[in-house]
């Protein structure tokens, strides 16, 4: 009989392929569901009351975008940290490392402001600080002050708005990826197999 010859072995592999990408696109998918979960309890944790600064390490995620205050006693050091003004402006975040009085704990990581100068600030040695908790790159919970130091603007807070979610489009891109590539297959297959014949 006449028909199309089916390579086996680059049919296999694009048929893995295929159904890789698919499986990327599901997991996409699931990534956005849990993603929008999160934002939404983000959204709520900015409603709830007050908290006071954490006595002992936690995990950092369970507090992000909670209103807090704190007491430094002693600022034990400074940090400059690329950042933006609250009104967008681009700079430098200053950092103070202080003193929270526990023998243990995470002391008190405090955004204190915003400026174009790296250089640390001057005549502020510790105090009330409130805010809106945050995280830094090795997600330790960070203090976002409503009050600056005596010579910073108000760094830009925390927001959940600013925390993308894109894996609804992601898996778009895979699922159309594993259709241009079923097609363009499907299409080799058929250019090639014209004329060509399979015993019967």
């Amino acid at each position: 009989m006449t028909g199309t010859r089916i390579p086996l072995w680059s049919t296999l592999v694009v048929g893995i392929a295929v159904a890789i990408m698919i499986a990327l696109g599901i997991w996409q998918l699931q990534r956005a569901t849990w993603k929008e979960a999160l934002l939404a309890r983000y959204q709520v944790a900015r409603t709830l009351p007050p908290m006071a600064w954490p006595a002992v390490p936690v995990d950092a995620e369970t507090l992000l975008f909670r209103r807090a205050g704190g007491h430094c006693l002693t600022v034990t050091g400074w940090a400059a940290k690329a950042g933006r003004s609250i009104r967008g402006e681009s700079g430098w975040r200053h950092i103070a490392a202080c003193r929270t009085g526990g023998a243990e704990g995470p002391g008190l990581q405090a955004d204190m402001g915003w400026s174009t100068s790296a250089t640390p600030p001057q005549g502020w040695a510790g105090g009330r600080v409130t805010g809106t908790i945050t995280e830094d790159r090795a997600h330790r919970i960070l203090l976002v002050a409503d009050t600056p130091a005596p010579g910073l603007q108000p760094s830009l807070p925390p927001s959940p708005q600013e925390i993308p979610n894109n894996h609804r489009a992601y898996a778009v891109q895979w699922f159309l990826f594993a259709g241009v590539a079923a097609i363009i297959y499907a299409l080799a297959l058929r250019r090639k197999g014209r004329g060509a014949t399979i015993p019967g």
